[in-house]
């Protein structure tokens, strides 16, 4: 490994990869040295860089990680062969398209003691990370209930998964991140309303560890693209808007009020709205900084580890099961102990 700049490589080159080679060609102490992606490429969208056809041609040019982007069913045989030549890795998420894939990718980076984290993005946007800071220091108190809104287009880049392993997988890692607790059981309903192979449209109901209720709306057929996070407990709400990366406080009311409908009210009333002022990098930036700095100290500090992926891909799973079989699904049942 270069103890100066450190050479990375660049599995797949669809709209996220396209991202990713963005981000490292412009990353302190960094060289995009090789690309690998089938189809056809144009050596002028990237001077300098190696255009490859195979992960194996990439490995003989010598990289010391690689970002993998490629679509998610080939995640797994990409890993396997990243992890036999000791290659660092970041995954896009999902870790993998089922969940024995994903086991066996986990096994393979930590037998081997490799670097390897999933790109689970919304980790590092600063509206999440600001909101788990302040349920951390007790602003929310105790917390009840998590809902959750990601719909949009379809986005005619994805084909080989569903709404589901696509999108519901971001909201799966952010709630049991910002919780710091686990889903326990799920219960689904899918549709598919656009003539596709996959679902396009989920409702999840879960509960998590210490009893928190989670609720999940996601879909590809609204022309509205929404992505928020509402987080209620003891003290009043938050709501995340990931993609203004904008975090608003609503406390519950401490002032009583003469109104004969309000007053006669057991429940909560509104306080005070705080609207938060935060720095808002680039998250893709961020988590590229992080597992690039992963790498040089051989640690996964501040990476979304393959074991948490892992767990999201097992609750995915579980999302589709239920909706197929219209039964709720115990999760705690089928997840073996892990170190936290």
């Amino acid at each position: 490994m270069s103890a100066a700049r450190l050479r990375a490589g660049l599995v797949g080159l669809g709209a996220m990869g396209r991202n990713h080679a963005r981000v490292l060609g412009g990353l302190l102490d960094v060289d995009l040295v090789a690309v690998v992606e089938p189809r056809s490429m144009s050596p002028g969208d990237f001077p300098g860089v190696q255009l490859l056809k195979s992960v194996e041609q990439m490995i003989k040019v010598g990289v010391d990680y690689a970002v993998v982007a490629c679509p998610t069913a080939q995640h797994h045989p990409v890993g396997l062969e990243l992890a036999d030549a000791g290659v660092p890795a970041l995954f896009e998420k999902p870790l993998a398209h089922t969940v024995e894939a994903a086991r066996l990718l986990v096994e393979a980076f930590e037998t081997r003691g490799l670097v390897a984290g999933v790109g689970h993005i919304e980790r590092y946007n600063p509206a999440l990370q600001s909101l788990r800071q302040r349920l951390e220091a007790g602003v929310l108190g105790d917390v009840y209930q998590v809902v959750t809104r990601r719909q949009g287009p379809f986005p005619a880049r994805i084909a080989d998964v569903g709404v589901v392993k696509d999108l519901a997988t971001h909201d799966i890692d952010l709630t049991a991140w910002v919780t710091e607790e686990q889903y326990t059981s799920v219960s689904a309903r899918t549709a598919r309303k656009s003539g596709r192979e996959h679902e396009d449209m989920v409702l999840v109901l879960a509960e998590l560890t210490g009893g928190i209720m989670v609720n999940h709306v996601v879909n590809w057929l609204s022309p509205l693209k929404e992505r928020s996070t509402v987080v209620v407990g003891e003290r009043g709400c938050f709501i995340a808007d990931t993609l203004t990366a904008d975090l608003t406080f609503y406390a519950n009311g401490a002032v009583s009020s003469e109104l004969e409908a309000i007053r006669n009210f057991r429940g909560v009333v509104e306080g005070d709205v705080t609207r938060y002022a935060i720095a808002k990098r680039e998250p893709l930036l961020v988590e590229h900084e992080l597992f690039r700095d992963a790498v040089v100290n051989g640690t996964d500090d501040g990476l979304v580890t393959l074991a948490e992926g892992l767990r999201t891909v097992e609750v995915s799973a579980a999302v589709l099961e239920s909706a197929a079989t219209g039964a709720t699904v115990d999760i705690t049942a089928r997840q073996p102990a892990r170190p936290a």
